[in-house]
């Protein structure tokens, strides 16, 4: 069985990208890219389509790695 995930908390990558502190929401796949242990979108259907994360996993890295919100 899935996880429940409360719809609240899902957020595109503008989000992700302001909360990282980015200007561009397209560094956010560079991200991806470069650090492995960033969290992976838990909605992704495909290029060029939505990606979507987890607003609390997105945070907590966010803070461990000390990056501005």
């Amino acid at each position: 069985m899935a996880p429940r995930i409360n719809s609240e908390d899902l957020i595109d990558s503008q989000v992700v990208a302001e909360i990282l502190g980015l200007s561009q929401r397209n560094t956010v796949t560079s991200y991806l890219k470069r650090y492995p242990d960033m969290p992976r979108p838990v909605v992704e259907l495909g290029a060029g389509r939505v990606r979507l994360w987890l607003r609390p996993d997105v945070e907590a890295w966010a803070k461990k790695t000390g990056r501005p919100r």
